[in-house]
């Protein structure tokens, strides 16, 4: 099943974002509560002094979807919630999400995120890490403006996870024998984690029952899935104009991803993949890449990969029917079929 064509999206944010969302119903419902946390992470950056400050307001303005955060404010938003704890909590998500990325570029030795140059290219690895540390250690002191130890536990719990399956991704570097139960364990922790957290933590911030926050975990976390199975397949048939890197730039660190899985399961030639990793001349490199890609894209893996993602999107429409029925489930419905349909 081919990746279908989702067209440009004008910016709610101005210029300067990279990717946005308007027009999808649930931009629309939480676009002002957005705005405030925009502002809200600016602020944040302002408390900095110097370069730091500079280089968060640039992380700030180099956009983003601003996906997790809308989660997080419309699960709120399905309940009588505290308006002020919510933009809080919703900030608190992104600025973990952010320092998450400024440290994944570092890990990954990334130059380039959105089109824009990462902070690990303006700056040496020492001073983008600590930069990231700042930003985690923000976002954990908005996380607690929200008076609910339960929500700050959880979000304390989910920035474990996500260190954790760094760590666990960075040891199975070129690693072909991993099993795909291992990938997805990698990718619920890298990614999925965060989209549960989102989802859940405004639920629960909101006083939803032990039911419905499960439900809204349940949805996030199938989100997520489906939202890193489609990143995976996006690295192997997207181009770098539109993905702001270069395409298969997962292979060529050696990470192992569904549609390399896939591929191998159906007989595909593994020295294909290894030579990837294998050679060290950068022309032959680069030449070995375009083979595996090539070999990838027309052995049947990707169309295979995206079935998974559409069952795992399946999984969590359906996970959103213990919800309460309001617009912003309807929204979160519709962003759902988003995330297979997109080409960024």
């Amino acid at each position: 099943m081919p990746i279908r064509h989702v067209p440009p999206i004008d910016s709610i944010y101005g210029p300067t974002k990279g990717a946005s969302l308007n027009g999808l119903l649930l931009f629309d419902l939480v676009h002002d509560d957005l705005q405030k946390v925009e502002a809200t992470m600016q602020q944040a950056a302002s408390e900095a002094s110097g370069p730091l400050r500079d280089a968060i307001l640039y992380l700030v303005k180099s956009g983003g979807k601003r996906l997790r955060p809308a989660l997080t404010i419309a699960a709120g938003r399905c309940y009588p919630v505290d308006e002020a704890k919510l933009i809080y909590l919703a900030t608190a998500v992104e600025m973990l999400h952010t320092a998450t990325l400024v440290h994944d570029d570092v890990i990954d030795g990334s130059l380039l995120r959105r089109g824009n140059p990462t902070l690990n290219a303006r700056w040496n690895v020492g001073a983008t890490v600590l930069a990231g540390d700042y930003i985690f250690a923000k976002a954990a002191v908005y996380s607690t403006l929200t008076d609910n130890p339960p929500v700050v536990r959880l979000f304390a719990h989910t920035l474990s996870i996500i260190c954790n399956g760094e760590l666990e991704q960075m040891f199975k570097y070129y690693d072909l024998d991993q099993s795909k139960e291992e990938y997805y364990r990698r990718i619920y922790a890298k990614t999925a984690s965060l989209f549960a957290a989102s989802a859940e933590l405004g639920a629960m911030l909101g006083g939803a029952s032990p039911l419905e926050q499960q439900a809204f975990r349940e949805y996030g976390h199938n989100l997520g899935m489906a939202f890193q199975i489609v990143d995976d397949i996006l690295d192997f048939v997207g181009s770098e104009e539109v993905l702001g890197k270069p395409v298969g730039s997962d292979l060529r660190q050696g990470t192992i991803t569904l549609p390399v899985f896939y591929y191998l399961s159906e007989g595909g030639d593994p020295t294909v993949i290894t030579r990837v990793f294998n050679e060290r001349d950068e022309e032959a490199k680069q030449e070995a890449l375009a083979a595996a890609l090539h070999a990838i894209r027309t052995s049947g893996a990707i169309e295979r990969a995206q079935e998974e993602a559409l069952t795992f999107v399946r999984r969590a429409q359906e996970a959103l029917q213990h919800v309460p029925d309001t617009p912003y489930r309807d929204a979160l419905r519709e962003i759902s079929t988003y995330v297979v349909e997109r080409t960024h």
